[in-house]
């Protein structure tokens, strides 16, 4: 069965659509849409499926969805444009701004460590509970009090929760807002962008329900008690079901690295911001200056959390070897952001796009071992006749 695709699609990215179509007839989505932007401009925009499992519902053009860790994107733009600014210097201590933070072995950890994973407070030592994520004073109280897991900048751990929440706090101690306030007036309204961290009710109608993956597949690749890893992603222990991402505690809750919610079409929108050097429309967010440090190789190795090799910047994840999702990863100007379940923003600053991915339908796996996501961004590249090859 050939399934509709809505929206539009400029001629030279037709086998991209095509290629998201056969997502769907191959079974792989329920409710998904994709959008990409050259200079800005859009030049796909499209949408397909359903907002349901039972297929009821169907996914429309303002349809949203989270995109869980995808949202770190969007945080890490805001203490960006800060640094633009000059309000903020991301060589400088955590503790310069939020004086708390100077304890147990802190005192000297700069603000950059937080943004590639480096910083040695991935997660808690204190069991939190789900309830507790929604605590924002009892979350980065605990952080600020905690020693590092390791000597910072010495190793990396992706920092799951907890990069959004220090980030966040910066914003506020640095602004005087809340880090959701600061992105909405700074960032999502001036860019007419459908993306929010946590949901206002008035937009609850238009978000999609999460379809997630079965709790037996997500036991099967939990790690060792005790290591690293598992300190960071069973703590909090969060319900496999996701029946949490419909109560209104959760949507009205303030998690900066996981708790956004959009479109394809807003995220590209905003990560247009970061293709294109700082300036959207004619508005200037931040200068490319600041936005080319970000891209910026700041570690390269094994993450102790994902137990693979990642290669991280300032905010972001830079292509590798190992996740090529531009051609030429050595060299190129370009960052990706991925959620849970496989959302996926990626900007190329050399050839000012921005591609985005947001579906219902969650994955186990994510880039590339994410088959709708690798075959996108390789096809992506094949209609600009740049194939996606790795470097030797």
């Amino acid at each position: 069965m050939t399934i509709k695709i809505n929206g539009f699609c400029e001629t030279q990215f037709k086998k991209l659509e095509k290629t998201f179509q056969q997502n769907f007839t191959s079974g792989l989505e329920v409710g998904a849409s994709i959008s990409l932007t050259i200079n800005g401009k859009y030049v796909i925009d499209v949408w397909a499926g359903h907002k349901d499992a039972a297929k009821t519902k169907p996914w429309e053009k303002n349809t949203i969805v989270p995109v869980f860790s995808s949202t770190k994107v969007m945080s890490n733009l805001c203490i960006h444009m800060l640094v633009d600014r000059g309000l903020v210097d991301l060589d400088q201590p955590v503790a310069k701004y939020w004086s708390e933070f100077a304890q147990n072995g802190k005192e000297e950890l700069p603000i950059k460590y937080l943004l590639s994973h480096t910083s040695g407070v991935p997660g808690w030592d204190s069991l939190i509970t789900q309830q507790d994520t929604y605590n924002w004073n009892k979350v980065t109280g605990l952080l600020a009090a905690q020693k590092p897991w390791w000597k910072p900048g010495t190793a990396c751990g992706y920092h799951k929760f907890t990069q959004g929440y220090m980030v966040g706090e910066l914003v506020r101690r640095v602004t005087g807002k809340p880090i959701r306030a600061f992105f909405t007036e700074e960032v999502a309204e001036p860019s007419r962008a459908d993306f929010h961290l946590g949901l206002p009710i008035e937009y609850e109608a238009q978000e999609a329900d999460i379809i997630p993956i079965f709790a037996s597949d997500v036991q099967s690749v939990l790690p060792p008690p005790g290591t690293i890893s598992a300190r960071v992603l069973t703590n909090p222990v969060l319900d496999p079901a996701l029946s949490y991402v419909k109560s209104r505690e959760w949507l009205e809750a303030e998690i900066p690295s996981g708790n956004g919610h959009g479109n394809a079409r807003s995220m590209a929108r905003i990560g247009s911001i970061i293709a294109c050097g700082g300036t959207l429309d004619g508005k200037k967010y931040l200068s490319s200056t600041t936005l080319e440090a970000t891209v910026k190789e700041q570690f390269y190795g094994l993450d102790l959390v994902l137990l693979r090799p990642v290669r991280w910047g300032l905010g972001w994840a830079l292509p590798s070897e190992e996740a090529p999702f531009t051609p030429n990863w050595k060299t190129r100007k370009a960052c990706v952001g991925l959620g849970a379940g496989g959302s996926l923003v990626l900007m190329d600053l050399e050839k000012k796009l921005c591609f985005a991915y947001a579906m219902n339908s969650m994955s186990l796996k994510s880039f590339p071992n994410d088959i709708r996501t690798e075959k996108m961004c390789r096809v992506l590249y094949e209609c600009l006749d740049e194939p996606l090859i790795k470097d030797k």
